[in-house]
């Protein structure tokens, strides 16, 4: 059977680790540093911090033991993107340089790296990505759910995609895994805008008006980054920021909705920093290295001065307005 590690015990490596393992093809293994999640999963098969009233496949099993990665053939890498490549770098002996690693944080793996291009730098392992509309308890409560398998030309993604067939959780594939990790930093940015406009105004027209311009600012931007003209068309492209964009369960939405509530004061800002507030900050300097002036990104940009004090909320609304 196939050795598969997901490092990182917490709601998406816990849901996609249970569809795995539920296959019974692949011998699937829980990696985490929370001794109580370790303990609940293997003693009762239920993660009782992240899925308390959901019984886990018989078949998983969850270690904070390093040695029971060496056999892996591919890890997934379901840990937060702040601190992701510093802790890999911590357990790099027991990485089996040969093993596939797929990343499923969305974030910087530093200021200016994606992760994948970190991971690249670090390991000498193939690297892919993968990235989707997805909450996890919906992929836990076996709800169809898309991903967009990211990999290089040279790298086979047939062994990833397996584990996947005849599953709830269905993939498309790109061959611009930078691309998808740039996406899935980009679409917390304009998430947050369009969680302003909802709080001022709950309006479908301006809804969507708005969305309209973030997606073609966004797809812009991507395309600058190094992203690839069509990545934006797969799963997580249109299909993630319209998840992260419109649905209250998203984090950086909700961000948005405070601000545009007026709950976002200086005090609030240092202590809330979540991927898109850090985005915003890294993007917006990007555009001001590469030569472009604020007004070729007006929602990047206003949305950089919202959130450092620098501009009321009318003004906002008029510089998307005007865009």
């Amino acid at each position: 059977m196939t050795k598969i590690s997901f490092i990182g015990a917490g709601a998406i490596g816990t849901a996609l680790s249970n569809v795995v393992a539920e296959k019974r093809k692949a011998k699937v293994l829980l990696h985490t540093i929370e001794t109580e999640v370790m303990e609940s999963v293997n003693s009762i098969h239920v993660n009782a911090r992240y899925f308390p009233s959901i019984r886990l496949d018989d078949s998983l099993q969850a270690t904070n033991d390093n040695g029971m990665l060496q056999e892996s053939e591919i890890i997934f890498l379901a840990i937060p993107s702040t601190v992701l490549t510093g802790y890999l770098g911590t357990i790099r002996e027991w990485i089996p340089p040969e093993a596939i690693l797929v990343n499923l944080a969305k974030g910087f793996g530093d200021r200016r790296k994606t992760i994948v291009r970190c991971l690249k730098e670090s390991f000498p392992n193939p690297v892919m990505t993968m990235k989707g509309p997805t909450f996890a308890r919906e992929i836990i409560n076996r709800v169809p759910t898309g991903f967009t398998l990211g990999y290089d030309k040279k790298d086979d993604p047939g062994a990833v995609a397996s584990l996947f067939e005849g599953t709830t959780v269905y993939l498309d594939l790109s061959d611009d895994p930078e691309g998808v990790e740039i996406l899935s930093i980009l679409k917390n940015i304009y998430a947050i805008a369009l969680g302003i406009v909802d709080a001022q105004f709950n309006s479908p027209n301006m809804r969507f008006l708005v969305l309209t311009k973030a997606f073609k600012e966004m797809h812009r931007l991507m395309l600058l980054s190094g992203g690839g003209e069509e990545t934006i068309f797969h799963y997580c492209g249109y299909g993630d920021f319209t998840l992260t964009a419109l649905n209250d369960l998203s984090r950086n939405r909700t961000l948005g909705l405070l601000i545009g509530k007026g709950f976002f004061t200086p005090g609030v800002s240092h202590e809330l920093v979540l991927e898109g507030q850090l985005a915003v900050q890294v993007f917006h300097e990007k555009i001001g290295e590469m030569g472009y002036p604020d007004k070729d990104f007006p929602i990047l940009s206003a949305l950089y001065r919202v959130m450092n004090h620098e501009e009321p909320l009318p003004d906002f609304i008029k510089a998307l307005l005007e865009a």
